[in-house]
């Protein structure tokens, strides 16, 4: 099947030609990366074996972290990660923000300026609704993913936090959450609304002039809240994304000069479709969750905070003592990716980068050139 590098590779240089100057540096990098990744573009690796002593080149991955090629093991590295700091008998919940339709334009115009208001009020709505004693009163723990796109790829901004169903009181005692749902997601909803319309206009008052008025009095200011069990399932979903978007190679079931078949599933019946979209459409439906160089789409706070590592460390203690149950096991350490020998199968130990390409290895595995 083609990959998304094939269709780069194929459409990529007219779609250029057609948009390129309405294209930005970061769009424009992210194609040029992902038609150099795994290939003698992107450089390669000496890798020695220490098993059998052959050494080996690879082809360099372009590390992008829009590349549907790239950052697999990144992934699981951090579903492994999180999952070791996971709270014993704390009900997760899942908590989504999203904006209205009128407001989606306006935020894939101005990404950086808007999806970084987007982060920061739905996180501070969060936590201080949380932090009302009518609701919780306490300080929760939250880990927050940027989603740009609907299951059809189409532009749709939205975070995805991932919470304790709990938090610690000022008293230093652990407050429960209500195990159906977190807070109320009526009243995140209007203070969010509130917070994102009073930022923007503050810090960008020439962009909130180009927002119809009528998007700050809609009810479309969309929170969703569901239980999520012990969150491992949940931390599995959100590691997909964690180094890359929405699409996979894995969708992409045919290309030709007139179509570009997809997989996809279906909202709410979660039933297996396809949809076939024009080279340019499809390309232009990938180029635009391409987000700003620089921008975090990862973020924690509350408890999941890395200035709080210790104290969620010590409740996991207190929390499996008192459930009888062992101690979790501290978050485990990187591996560094080490293919294994195509001669012995033992892992391959790196020697060094050729031609100073990015440290993220992939496939095409060939044995050292001898003398010429």
């Amino acid at each position: 099947m083609p990959t998304l590098a094939d269709i780069f590779h194929a459409y990529g240089g007219k779609y250029r030609e057609r948009f390129g100057s309405h294209m930005s540096a970061d769009q424009l990098r992210a194609m040029r990366d992902i038609e150099a990744c795994h290939s003698a573009a992107a450089g390669e690796a000496l890798w020695r074996c220490p098993g059998c002593g052959k050494r080996h080149f690879t082809f360099l991955g372009c590390g992008n972290r829009h590349c549907p090629s790239c950052g697999g093991s990144r992934a699981v590295q951090w579903q492994r990660k999180h999952e070791a700091l996971l709270l014993p008998g704390v009900i997760y919940h899942l908590i989504t923000f999203t904006v209205p339709e009128g407001l989606r334009r306006v935020v894939r115009s101005h990404p950086r300026e808007l999806l970084e208001i987007l982060m920061e009020t739905s996180a501070s709505t969060l936590l201080d609704v949380a932090a009302n004693k009518k609701w919780l009163g306490a300080i929760p723990g939250l880990t927050a993913l940027l989603h740009t796109w609907t299951r059809q790829y189409e532009y749709h901004p939205h975070v995805h936090f991932i919470g304790t169903g709990g938090g610690i009181a000022p008293d230093g005692k652990w407050v429960e959450a209500h195990r159906k749902f977190f807070v109320s997601v009526d009243a995140l909803s209007a203070v969010f609304r509130a917070r994102f319309r009073d930022t923007l206009r503050e810090r960008h008052p020439q962009i909130f002039a180009s927002v119809k008025p009528s998007v700050w009095k809609q009810h479309a200011w969309v929170v969703h809240s569901e239980p999520v069990g012990s969150g491992q399932t949940t931390l599995g979903y959100l590691a997909r994304y964690v180094n890359r978007v929405a699409l996979s190679n894995k969708a992409i079931l045919a290309a030709s000069d007139t179509c570009i078949t997809l997989r996809y599933r279906q909202s709410g019946t979660n039933k297996p479709r396809t949809m076939r979209l024009p080279p340019m459409e499809f390309i232009r439906r990938f180029l635009q969750h391409v987000l700003p160089s620089g921008f975090r789409k990862v973020r924690y706070f509350g408890l999941h905070h890395s200035s709080k590592r210790p104290t969620l460390r010590l409740l996991q203690a207190a929390m499996a003592l008192q459930a009888n149950r062992p101690m979790p096991e501290p978050p485990p350490e990187s591996e560094p990716y080490r293919p294994a020998c195509p001669s012995c199968q033992a892992p391959m130990e790196f020697e060094r980068r050729v031609q100073g390409a990015k440290p993220s290895y992939g496939p095409g595995i060939r044995q050292e050139r001898g003398p010429p």
